[in-house]
């Protein structure tokens, strides 16, 4: 995210840790893939706030003793401070990958918990939320189930000072009518403040959508349909989706001229991969090759802290403008395999072979003695690690696997 908003962001670090027990108040079928749950607590007690667009984690339980943990963002107004609501899509078996089972937390919501049941959840965490500081116009740009964050900051918009003079656009893409959610929310919502305009992508409409003449463009979003929606201005702009949407639209928005600081998005990766095949800039190597003397990655100051990824490995030096021994990897040309990015999900979690680590907030649940959770620990000297043979030396990184 960029640093402003940073308000909304600092707030949000500071929300309470630890699970607590939820029960589900209501459950919601959005579209043919979405379902919402309403969850309220169990105890009685107050809800904390959240900003819109943060996200809550929930700690499933499987056959065989198995915990999962999965984040879901709050799709629900802010305002309502009696309940949260997620809304989570049942994420089926990646294409062409029979071999992998479908996403199982998705699944286990969307099959077994019902009105009623109880879940552990905590948060709200994240720091993809709505900046209460400007008053430039907004544009809130969602693909699939990418929507979620985007529905709460739309209501968040709502209700903010001078929103009816304030200029929105809510853009949103997806497949066809039968997977479209929270269509007659965002348009109750764009009913009370017509300064609200909303748009609607189908990619592959079905007849009744066109008989219904429930979506404004067809295909893919183009640069010509934002050239004739989005008059010249100084937008912020939130953009959330799928990786092929969300690297799409970057460089759409970008090729109109809208800066890197204006765009702010959730996205389980790093930026390098939205702006892959766009225009080269330096990278942070060599740009930090360029400030000490074009040193290679070999030649780093004695004293400096270095770590290798594999034992095998030759060492790196450590780059302190890095977040996260993830990032560092990524930098190197490593794939983590990696889902949340900010110690909670433990796909990241890495042999320690040698060394010490730090985190700098604590992860929600702890890794193993010995292991690491790359995305946000940082070395405490030299440390080596032991990343697996699928992790090592890649051109990209990895998606996030399904919920």
């Amino acid at each position: 995210m960029s640093d402003a908003g940073k308000t909304a962001a600092e707030s949000a670090s500071r929300a309470p840790t630890g699970f607590r027990r939820l029960r589900v108040s209501a459950r919601t079928r959005e579209s043919a893939s979405i379902v919402s749950f309403e969850l309220v607590p169990a105890d009685g007690e107050a809800l904390p706030p959240f900003a819109a667009g943060q996200f809550v984690t929930l700690r499933l339980p499987l056959p065989g003793g198995e915990w999962l943990l999965r984040t879901y963002s709050l799709s629900g107004d802010p305002a309502d401070t009696t309940r949260w609501r997620i809304s989570v899509k049942r994420e089926p078996a990646p294409v062409g990958r029979e071999d992998l089972e479908p996403g199982r937390g998705s699944s286990y919501l969307h099959d077994v918990v019902q009105v009623g049941d109880e879940l552990d959840v905590a948060g709200p965490s994240g720091a993809f939320v709505c900046s209460d500081d400007t008053a430039r116009p907004v544009v809130l740009m969602s693909g699939g189930v990418g929507l979620t964050p985007l529905v709460s900051m739309l209501h968040r918009l709502r209700a903010m000072e001078g929103a009816r003079e304030r200029r929105m656009y809510f853009i949103h893409a997806c497949e066809n009518g039968a997977v479209h959610a929270f269509g007659s929310e965002v348009q109750a919502v764009a009913a009370e403040c017509p300064n609200v305009r909303v748009h609607t992508c189908y990619r592959q409409p079905r007849a009744q959508d066109r008989l219904a003449q429930s979506f404004d463009s067809e295909g893919l979003i183009t640069r010509e349909t934002l050239q004739g929606l989005l008059p010249l201005d100084d937008y912020e702009v939130y953009l959330c989706g799928p990786p092929a949407f969300m690297q799409a639209n970057w460089r759409l928005l970008r090729s109109l001229g809208v800066a890197r600081e204006r765009i702010r998005y959730e996205f389980f990766g790093p930026a390098t991969v939205l702006e892959a095949d766009a225009e080269p800039e330096p990278t942070r190597e060599t740009s930090s090759n360029e400030i000490s003397g074009a040193k290679t990655k070999l030649e780093f100051d004695a004293h400096a802290t270095t770590v290798r990824f594999h034992p095998d490995a030759e060492p790196v030096a450590w780059d302190d403008r890095c977040e996260s021994l993830l990032e560092l990897a990524e930098q190197h040309g490593y794939a983590v395999p990696f889902s949340c990015r900010i110690g909670i999900c433990n796909t990241c979690v890495t042999p320690l072979a040698q060394g010490n680590i730090e985190y700098a907030t604590a992860p929600l649940d702890p890794p193993a003695e010995g292991t690491v959770l790359l995305c946000c620990a940082k070395p405490a000297g030299h440390v080596t690690l032991a990343l697996t043979g699928a992790s090592v030396r890649s051109g990209a990184a990895r998606s996030p696997q399904p919920a």
